[in-house]
């Protein structure tokens, strides 16, 4: 510490970026439009990188193709009544144990062969899309939760350490991840703050730090703990869930995870990124308590993989796939789907699960009952082209 107790702005940055753990860098990072009343509904968004196969977390045993599509899939999965979503010709993966009791609770609905637009291979175009909301790659430059956010002036936490496109373009959006101190010196931060004073950004964004640090303080949150080091999605799961129940919390948070491009050895690749998830949605419903019941959590991923195996034992890019809807308020217990097939005549190309539904048609229902849009103030100002899909009865009145 220099003798004159000045703080260099390069060290303050990283203060503010790695000890605090928050990315807010300028002054429209400050706490913006808190919302402080708990009965406010809470929206998480959890982003799969890397693209899910939808028909191995969602099997289709009941589909005539699948014994000989998927033979060994279909011999080795768990057909018991855990597993089975009664009703359907569909199951669930037998590591997401928590996915299957929401849905027992009709508190998790399922939307298969759902997709963006997009019709190519490519992971980085096809996330772009789907966080921007566009037709097509780069028609869009920021991203749908953003827009959303500057027509509301509500306020979103992205927990990771960059800013994913969807919330780029708000002045309302901040990230925060688990900083690498487990203590805080507060004569530090002091001096900080009369560094900055007359710095009307770097004080802005001091102050909004603090305030995120106050936050994981409430909620016994340690800086990264052994538990967040081992365990991320867990950990950070659990955070979000304190973040939108503290009063002082935004109500929208995002979330995101990788490892789903299972291009090879997909069994036990998606065995242990399944109960990575599971667990992580467990500990965000255990976190928000009693907020769960007015809280939408979606899971999406930026397209299918193909249907059949190849000869590594994993799947290749593909198009139709799977998206989750859960929540208190859901109107779950039910796979919403217009089910193509799976023969090699109802694949599209003859090798990927058909997309029947336009997963921006759910984005748009999630932020209209979010934000309470209108459909002509959803088109025009957030999702344009988006068709709702109010329709489909995704909450419980």
């Amino acid at each position: 510490m220099p003798s004159n107790h000045t703080i260099p702005r390069r060290r303050a940055l990283q203060w503010i970026s790695a000890g605090l753990g928050a990315s807010a860098m300028n002054s429209s990072l400050a706490l913006a439009s808190v919302n402080k009343d708990a009965e406010s509904p809470r929206l998480v968004v959890i982003m799969l990188r890397g693209a899910l196969d939808g028909l191995a977390a969602v099997p289709a045993l009941g589909d005539p193709a699948w014994s000989s599509l998927r033979g060994h899939e279909a011999t080795n999965a768990d057909t018991s009544e855990n597993h089975v979503l009664q009703g359907t010709i569909f199951a669930l993966h037998p590591a997401l144990k928590n996915l299957q009791r929401w849905w027992n609770e009709r508190q998790l609905l399922v939307l298969h062969a759902i997709a963006s637009p997009y019709r190519e291979r490519s992971h980085f175009d096809a996330q772009q899309l789907l966080e921007s909301g566009g037709s097509q790659p780069f028609a869009l430059q920021d991203g749908w939760l953003g827009r959303a956010l500057n027509a509301t002036g509500k306020s979103a936490l992205a927990l990771c350490p960059a800013m994913p496109l969807a919330l780029r373009g708000s002045a309302h959006a901040s990230t925060w991840t688990p900083g690498f101190l487990s203590t805080h010196d507060e004569d530090f931060s002091s001096r900080i703050a009369g560094l900055y004073k007359n710095d009307e950004p770097m004080a802005n964004a001091w102050s909004h730090a603090l305030a995120q640090q106050g936050l994981v303080r409430e909620s016994g949150q340690s800086f990264m703990s052994p538990a967040t080091r081992v365990n991320g999605f867990v950990s950070l799961a659990r955070q979000a869930g304190a973040f939108l129940s503290s009063a002082q919390g935004s109500r929208v948070a995002w979330l995101e995870t990788g490892g789903w491009d299972t291009h090879t050895q997909q069994a036990n690749r998606l065995m242990r990124e399944l109960t990575g998830l599971d667990n992580g949605l467990g500990a965000l419903r255990e976190s928000l308590g009693a907020h769960w019941i007015r809280t939408t959590v979606v899971v999406m991923t930026e397209f299918g993989r193909t249907a059949m195996i190849n000869g590594s034992g994993g799947t290749d890019h593909g198009t139709g796939g799977v998206a989750f809807l859960a929540g208190g308020a859901v109107a779950g217990g039910q796979v919403l789907t217009d089910w193509p097939g799976l023969s090699s005549k109802q694949l599209l190309n003859g090798r990927d699960l058909r997309p029947t539904q336009d997963i921006r048609s759910l984005i748009a229902a999630v932020l209209q009952r979010q934000f309470g849009f209108s459909t002509v103030q959803l088109q025009a100002e957030v999702l344009p082209g988006a068709v709702s899909a109010e329709r489909l009865g995704l909450w419980r009145s």
